[in-house]
């Protein structure tokens, strides 16, 4: 039996997916290996837990409500709440005004509420744009 057969994928596929795992493992062990990692073993639980019993059910519901819907209509609204999702996770910590930015900079965090508010309202209204010429078009 051939390996693409048994696999379900070339040898290329298997070895960057292997390599891939590798360089993962060895990032999480230099991870592990430093003085927090205590700290992010528990971000990783909190992720895993607030993912679980919040996050998965409230946009399994948002998207249950929205199947009635038309579907190029829900993407409209999907893409920029993800985009705008995904930017609120990362820059978090500055959203809210937590961490040390401030004494590690000297920058202000101030203005980081402000712009993902307006990268938020950038994304939708460029997503309502592109509806409304689609629509039209269409």
């Amino acid at each position: 039996m051939s390996l693409r057969r048994a696999y379900g994928a070339g040898p290329l596929h298997l070895l960057s997916t292997l390599a891939a795992l590798a360089l993962a493992a060895y990032a999480f062990s230099r991870v592990l290996a430093g003085a927090q990692a205590a700290n992010v073993v528990l971000w990783f639980a909190g992720a895993v837990v607030v993912h679980d019993l919040i996050a998965f059910p409230l946009y399994t519901a948002l998207n249950r409500l929205a199947l009635g819907r038309s579907i190029r209509a829900v993407n409209h609204v999907r893409v920029p709440a993800l985009l705008s999702g995904f930017a609120f996770i990362v820059f978090f910590p500055l959203i809210v005004g937590l961490g040390r930015y401030e004494r590690a900079t000297t920058l202000s965090q101030d203005v980081y509420l402000a712009r993902w508010l307006l990268l938020t309202g950038a994304l939708f209204a460029a997503s309502g744009v592109l509806y409304a010429l689609r629509a039209r078009r269409g």
